[in-house]
């Protein structure tokens, strides 16, 4: 049941909790996948990505250290590797040439084998990138080529098969009218198709876009949108804009060659954790702290195509790039067979149908009660 349910899915996402869902949208309906059979927030997904080939494996990288291969075609998780190294969290996970590349909080970025067979506990490569890492993001034109970013920590471009050196370096903008130096806290990276550029979305609500070629490592263009940090970007199928999303839950997309707003798109509630565009359709997955898995549709009409509710905090998302996937004819459900999900919703309901079926006190027995107990004299008491 575990593998039929996990093949149609659309949508993959990771949990504060531990759980790997994966989301059907044609029927709207949630599966949970743990590696140990029970949600831990000491296993929270924080980072994943596909593994090289098909999509039929993904790579989850948790809380404690341990990145685990999910199997899409079975609905299981096969296997895991441990991959210390530094404090904090996943800050990005990738695959390249049959390797593992991590990288977390503190700046340390290591380079696993990725081998079953050959696994060792000792990396192939490790990087001191920087302190207060917020994305680590590869290349995917150039799978050995990775770009860092952080808080007090620019932009870095790395040649993993050249490791000596960052292949580019930015150099923070100039001072402001005040003549004082202006914060760094880049949170997100793209790399442009077709090109070397890369945009950076920063928690001081810019997005800018550098260009390893030019002679000048500063921004060749910045644009600003609304006034909280942004948290999450991804690139629109043409390749000519990026979608950002802030803390209060604000989506808009920005055309980055001239630095202008195109639109915006209305429904979150919270701050944004993932955003994720469809390669070829123009479909925006995005989630974040309100629990929702939202799916829009980022061209005429712009608006909102699915809704979910994962009763979760998300923290990342994987966005299926088949072509055909709303296409595809909806799986029957076995008659007796109840989704966990919907059991607990029906016990949820069921026990404020029963609050509210509880008989208040009549009205008039209590008028009554009052009456009588006025109409009682103490003793010694006499009447006006």
């Amino acid at each position: 049941m575990a593998a039929a349910s996990s093949r149609g899915n659309h949508v993959w996402v990771g949990t504060d909790t531990g759980i790997l869902k994966g989301v059907n949208l044609q029927r709207r309906h949630a599966t949970n996948f743990t590696p140990s059979g029970q949600p831990r927030r000491e296993e929270a997904v924080n980072a994943l990505c596909w593994r090289a080939g098909d999509e039929t494996q993904i790579l989850v990288g948790c809380a404690d250290m341990t990145v685990r291969h999910f199997n899409t075609e079975e609905g299981t998780f096969q296997s895991q590797r441990h991959c210390p190294g530094g404090e904090g969290t996943f800050r990005g996970l990738a695959q390249a040439d049959g390797t593992l590349i991590t990288c977390v909080d503190s700046g340390i970025l290591r380079v696993w084998c990725d081998n079953d067979k050959e696994a060792s506990s000792d990396p192939l490569l490790e990087l001191k990138v920087g302190p207060g890492v917020c994305r680590m993001r590869q290349d995917p034109a150039h799978s050995h080529v990775v770009a860092t970013c952080g808080k007090e920590n620019a932009l870095k471009v790395w040649d993993l098969q050249k490791p000596e050196q960052p292949v580019f370096r930015a150099k923070n903008v100039r001072n402001d009218w005040l003549d004082l130096r202006v914060p760094i806290w880049d949170q997100d990276i793209q790399f442009l198709p077709g090109s070397q550029k890369l945009v950076t979305c920063t928690g001081y609500h810019q997005v800018r876009v550098y260009d390893p070629v030019s002679p000048q490592r500063r921004p060749v263009l910045e644009a600003t949108y609304g006034e909280y940090p942004l948290t999450a970007m991804t690139l629109t199928p043409e390749g000519n804009s990026v979608i950002v999303g802030n803390t209060h839950g604000q989506l808009a997309e920005i055309d980055f060659r001239q630095g202008r707003l195109l639109g915006c798109l209305k429904g979150l509630a919270g701050s944004v954790r993932g955003l994720q565009c469809h390669p070829s359709k123009p479909l925006l997955a995005s989630c974040g702290l309100d629990r929702v898995l939202r799916i829009h549709r980022i061209r005429s009409p712009r608006g909102l195509e699915h809704k979910v509710y994962l009763k979760s905090q998300l923290n990342c998302l994987l966005l299926s790039g088949r072509d055909n996937w709303e296409d595809e004819p909806q799986e029957p459900q076995e008659p007796n067979m109840v989704p966990p999900e919907d059991t607990e919703t029906d016990e949820l309901w069921a026990s404020l149908e029963a609050n509210a079926k509880r008989k208040l006190p009549d009205l008039n027995q209590i008028q009554g009660t009052l009456q009588t107990r006025k109409k009682k004299k103490r003793p010694g008491s006499s009447s006006p």
